[in-house]
């Protein structure tokens, strides 16, 4: 057989530039440049249960989930970390080869039997399950040069401006801000004054969700089907408070004597973070750190590349004072 090659160059010439042909398209479909697709598939879930501590979000969370999911089809083992701003995340590593749509698809089964059975709040906040490569794929920091601009509006432009497009990009699993810095309506309570005044926390609750809402009015005038109306009124509510000063004067008890206290009376109201837990700076300067992961199957340089790309096309529009820096990819 090999004297063929050997009596015949031109055909053993013609077979290796189509072995390298075939070999250079091959290539840019790997998963990486350099190494094949050998990690295992992983599920990911990040549970948010905002003001609890790490041991109340294990007991009344990360069990439940953990005992419903445990046993799953071609799960290999469970990995589960809390912090005690609320959040954790749940990672679920399956058997080399297992379909990323299908471990998910288990898994989310596992989880919908279970969710009556978890906290009211974490059922709102919502429970995210998505396949994405464990590793770290980037780390863009946008920072400010000048300090004109807080860690606040960094978190929240990026969030806005730049997430959005982010994930749009072939490839891109997840996007993430690290620490929670989204504009939020901070009620700072004074533990003296409600004692004097004799007022809960789940008083103060109640009294936020009762007065600060989204209303739906209704209309006047509107017609009944036998006879026309001939002016018709769209009644309109303002919504959700969006001012300190609004929350302030939410009526927490009031009596029959006209006598009320007030939020005010009590704390106070301010525009702050949703959370403080985290703090990044890049040479000195405020940033906000996105961490980017990859989907599975996805080419990391192709998604690389195109990000880079998209960053510079974002670029044009920063305010001024305003630059971001790939710390790593």
């Amino acid at each position: 057989m090999f004297s063929k090659f050997i009596h015949r160059p031109v055909f053993a010439i013609v077979i290796s530039i189509m072995i390298v042909f075939m070999g250079s398209l091959a290539i840019k479909q790997l998963p990486t440049s350099q190494f094949p697709d050998i990690a295992p598939t992983t599920v990911n879930i990040f549970i948010a249960y905002p003001g609890s501590s790490a041991d109340v979000l294990v007991k009344s969370t990360l069990i439940t989930l953990e005992n419903a999911i445990n046993g799953v089809q071609d799960m290999r083992y469970m990995a589960t970390d809390a912090t005690s701003a609320g959040e954790a995340t749940l990672r679920i590593i399956f058997e080399p080869g297992t379909d990323p749509n299908q471990a998910v698809v288990r898994v989310k089964t596992r989880v919908d039997q279970v969710m009556p059975l978890l906290p009211e709040l974490v059922q709102r906040e919502g429970v995210v399950i998505t396949p994405i490569q464990p590793s770290m794929l980037m780390y863009i920091n946008l920072y400010a040069k000048g300090k004109n601009m807080d860690e606040k509006f960094l978190y929240n432009y990026a969030n806005v401006k730049m997430l959005p497009e982010i994930n749009r990009i072939k490839g891109v699993a997840r996007s993430q801000i690290l620490g929670s810095r989204t504009y939020a309506m901070r009620i700072w309570l004074n533990p003296d004054r409600m004692r004097a005044y004799n007022v809960s926390v789940d008083e103060v609750m109640k009294a936020l969700g009762e007065q600060s809402i989204v209303g739906r009015p209704g209309r006047i005038g509107q017609s009944s089907g036998i006879q026309a109306q001939s002016l018709e009124y769209v009644l309109t509510y303002k919504g959700r408070y969006s001012e300190p000063s609004e929350y302030e004067n939410v009526i927490i008890r009031a009596n029959a004597d006209g006598e009320s206290i007030r939020l005010k009376d009590i704390g106070r109201a301010e525009l702050g973070s949703e959370f403080f837990d985290i703090y990044s700076n890049l040479d000195g300067h405020p940033s906000a750190s996105i961490v980017l992961k990859q989907n599975y199957g996805s080419n990391a340089n192709d998604v690389i590349k195109q990000v880079k790309a998209k960053l510079e096309e974002m670029k044009e529009t920063f305010p001024p004072g305003l630059d971001y820096k790939i710390s790593y990819d």
